[in-house]
């Protein structure tokens, strides 16, 4: 499945991994809202955790065709992910993101925090006001 990706923190438009894994691979970048969850603090990017009637913004990436399968693999690495892995930070899902341009719904992997992980952060975490995270303004 070639879906589009939500990202949320440091993967965004100038933020510091931007660059690094999507500068030329995408066909595009739009603004996006991912419905049913909130931003929690983490030690230098954030945390979407699933909250019934909360908002994260972010941005809706479409990938090259031909960039899809390796930037998969590398956004998996980055957010040490490994499907069924009980020790994962984050858990890569395909969530309905809304295109904040038209308010259409698109399906997308979106990388949530992993069950042990969300449970600790409703206790203790810090949220993110609004939902938006950026450690630089645009």
């Amino acid at each position: 499945m070639m879906l589009p990706f939500f990202v949320y923190g440091t993967l965004r438009p100038g933020e510091r991994n931007h660059d690094l894994f999507l500068r030329g691979r995408t066909l595009r970048e739009e603004p996006g809202r991912l419905r049913g969850a909130t931003l929690y603090e983490g030690p230098g990017y954030p945390y979407a955790v699933e909250e019934p009637g909360a908002v994260v913004g972010g941005e809706l990436v479409t990938a090259l065709p031909e960039a899809y399968p390796g930037l998969l693999a590398e956004l998996d690495r980055l957010e040490e992910y490994v499907p069924g892995d009980p020790r994962n930070l984050y858990e890569r899902q395909a969530r309905d993101v809304v295109r904040t341009a038209d308010g259409t719904a698109v399906r997308a992997w979106v990388y949530l925090a992993a069950p042990a992980v969300a449970a600790r952060l409703r206790l203790g975490g810090r949220p993110v006001e609004g939902g938006e995270w950026r450690t630089v303004t645009p």
